[in-house]
Parts: C-alpha cells; sequence; structure tokens
C-alpha cells in the first residue's frame, strides 16, 4: 500500500511505502538567511515531517543534499549537518552542487528514511 500526505497536485511532501518513507525536496524557511541558518531551518522541516511520517532522523537511510556552491557552501552546510546528524546514525550521503529553483536557496535536501 501507498500512503501519501500534504498533497498537493504536483506532489506529496511524504510518501510511504512498506515501510520506506520519502520526503520531497526540502528547503528553508527564509533564503535571505546565510547557509547556516538556511541549513538548520531546512533539518526542522525534515524532523517535522519525519515525525509526522512516524521515523526520526536516527532512522534516516539515505540523504541527498543539493548545495549551490561546493567551494561556498559546503563547510557551512556541514557544520550543520554534523551538529544534527545523531552519532552513530550517519546514512548513505550524497551531496552535489545543483542550480537552485530559486536564486536565493542555497540548500536542498532529499531524505529516504525507516518507518519506526
Amino acid at each position: 500500500m501507498i500512503e501519501r500526505l500534504q498533497t498537493k497536485p504536483r506532489m506529496s511532501r511524504i510518501v510511504k511505502h512498506n515501510g520506506t518513507i520519502y520526503l520531497c525536496g526540502q528547503v528553508c524557511a527564509d533564503a535571505t538567511k546565510e547557509i547556516g541558518e538556511q541549513t538548520q531551518t531546512m533539518l526542522d522541516k525534515v524532523d517535522e515531517l519525519l515525525i509526522e511520517a512516524g521515523s526520526s532522523r536516527e532512522a534516516i537511510l539515505s540523504a541527498t543534499i543539493y548545495v549551490k556552491s561546493m567551494s561556498e557552501h559546503f563547510a557551512g552546510m556541514n557544520a550543520v549537518w554534523d551538529a544534527w546528524i545523531p552519532e552513530g546514525y550517519a546514512p548513505a550521503r550524497a551531496c552535489v552542487e545543483a542550480s537552485m529553483a530559486r536564486d536565493a536557496l542555497l540548500v536542498e535536501i532529499s531524505v529516504v528514511a525507516a518507518e519506526l
């Protein structure tokens, strides 16, 4: 069975299937902020969606992180990520440089997690 939560015409924010949770891409709350705050508020959204879906950051299986500029933003994003991810629970992760949907966005994340 497939369950879709917070569904809109273009996408669902959460999709659950066979005990696996897929989150759509998440961005920051305020794109006028620097990379650290953009990353933190983006991860806060991930926390909220995981809780709604019946999971947590300890159950993240994989994360794909899109960074606007690796040379400018990779270290700042990683500083926040490293403090956010619980020790011993690091998921499989890919991080790529990418164009963003809006110019002010510096980072976006897509997450797959296990349902608890």
